[in-house]
């Protein structure tokens, strides 16, 4: 299995985090990872963007080609639409439907979302209100991993697991909001397949 994922983002969403969860369950599944981070501005609400490799082979490089994402994952909508030329014919664009107005132009709101839903293959979802309804707006990062999660052929497990490993020091309530967020956005995910 190779998956090649870009996560994106604006500083504070917690993207780093997504990718923190990916790596740890893709390493206890013995798979090879690559990570490239771009942080920009992130203090400031600037865009932040990861690529992310994972593979049961060796990863010669870290960066991701145009036309070879297997997953755009991405917590505010503009920035999924940053990294459209990166996404294969078949791969999957997972975005939260609530926007960061971060920059003074930003575009009409509706066009951004209208642009997502013309993409094939992809899961348009309110993150924040999920993430709320598990507990806390903060997990909305995690709600979004768990719609992607079908992707990403992994044991759904591994990303539970590994979301304990990584927010244990956090507490056991911050756990288990983290996984119910995930649980949430995985269930989006399944029921917008079967649609």
């Amino acid at each position: 299995m190779k998956k090649d994922i870009i996560l994106a983002g604006v500083g504070g969403q917690g993207i780093l985090s997504i990718a923190a969860v990916i790596g740890t369950a893709a390493l206890e599944q013995g798979m090879h990872l690559k990570q490239s981070e771009v942080h920009g501005m992130s203090q400031r609400g600037g865009d932040v963007v990861s690529n992310l490799r994972i593979s049961h082979q060796e990863i010669a490089s870290d960066l991701i080609p145009f036309g070879k994402a297997d997953l755009i994952i991405a917590v505010e909508p503009l920035e999924s639409l940053r990294y459209l030329p990166y996404l294969s014919k078949k791969g999957w664009l997972i975005s939260s439907s609530q926007h960061l107005n971060n920059i003074p132009n930003y575009p009409d709101l509706e066009e951004v979302l209208q642009a997502i839903r013309s993409v094939p293959h992809h899961i348009l979802l309110n993150a924040d209100t999920l993430a709320r309804e598990a507990g806390s707006v903060k997990a909305a990062n995690m709600v979004i991993l768990g719609a992607a999660s079908p992707f990403l052929e992994m044991d759904f497990t591994l990303l539970e697991d590994a979301i304990r490993t990584i927010f244990i020091k956090k507490g056991e309530e911050v756990v288990d909001l983290n996984i119910r967020a995930l649980q949430a956005g995985k269930e989006v995910a399944l029921q917008e397949q079967a649609l």
